[in-house]
């Protein structure tokens, strides 16, 4: 039977609760424009000047190609925590605050988002067997056809499935928002459980993330079995 002070603080809590979620929905959202404008095509642009693409044949591109996955690496193997504390006398410099708003807290996310989602697309498209470039090329296909008619064509699943991987790390990184007042589910459940030693409220916010990550995997892998025309 559940607790009737646990109903009366859970009522209580509620309204927090929501706002907590949509603040995540917030910082969720901007780093998914963020992974889909940019890291769509840095991840593209890094596969494109590999060596093993016939890009790498200029030196510009061979330059490119290691700036970029220089980047990608240094974000990638950065500990998230420390990059927020790291970027936030940036952001308080060009936004004018860095917590206690979904907004300013959704800079790092972007950056992770950027880098992280650029290493599943680069590695999806070097999955695409070879002979569809070279089908692409054989038909006389330019760079940007190659690219939106072949390539992400092919390997449209396997994109959908990296982003939805991709989109709970997101959720995961969101959550320790909370630990720099970022606000936020995590910071939700660090504020009012564990800071309050009400660990039953706390439960609760972790239920709300697994049930969020659940729903979100089944979202993306039902789409990429519909896109998936193999």
């Amino acid at each position: 039977m559940i607790d009737q002070q646990f109903l009366e603080r859970l009522i209580e809590y509620s309204p927090k609760l929501l706002e907590s979620l949509q603040e995540t929905t917030i910082m969720m959202g901007l780093a998914t424009v963020a992974a889909l404008l940019l890291g769509l095509p840095l991840g593209t642009t890094l596969f494109l000047t590999s060596p093993s693409q016939s890009l790498s044949e200029s030196v510009w591109a061979r330059v490119i190609h290691q700036i970029l996955n220089l980047f990608v690496n240094i974000i990638r193997s950065f500990p998230f925590l420390l990059l927020v504390v790291a970027m936030q006398p940036i952001i308080r410099q060009f936004y004018g605050r860095a917590t206690g708003d979904p907004v300013a807290a959704s800079f790092p996310m972007m950056l992770i988002a950027i880098a992280l989602y650029a290493r599943f697309v680069e590695q999806s498209l070097h999955d695409i067997p070879k002979g569809v470039s070279e089908l692409a090329e054989s038909m006389g296909a330019s760079q940007w056809e190659l690219v939106v008619k072949f390539l992400y064509v092919e390997a449209r699943s396997s994109l959908v499935i990296g982003f939805t991987t991709a989109f709970v790390s997101f959720l995961s990184y969101s959550t320790i928002m909370g630990v720099t007042g970022g606000g936020g589910i995590g910071d939700f459940a660090i504020r009012y459980g564990y800071q309050r030693y009400e660990t039953d409220i706390m439960y609760v916010a972790v239920v709300v993330i697994i049930i969020m990550v659940q729903v979100l995997q089944w979202l993306g892998f039902k789409l990429a079995r519909l896109i998936d025309k193999r």
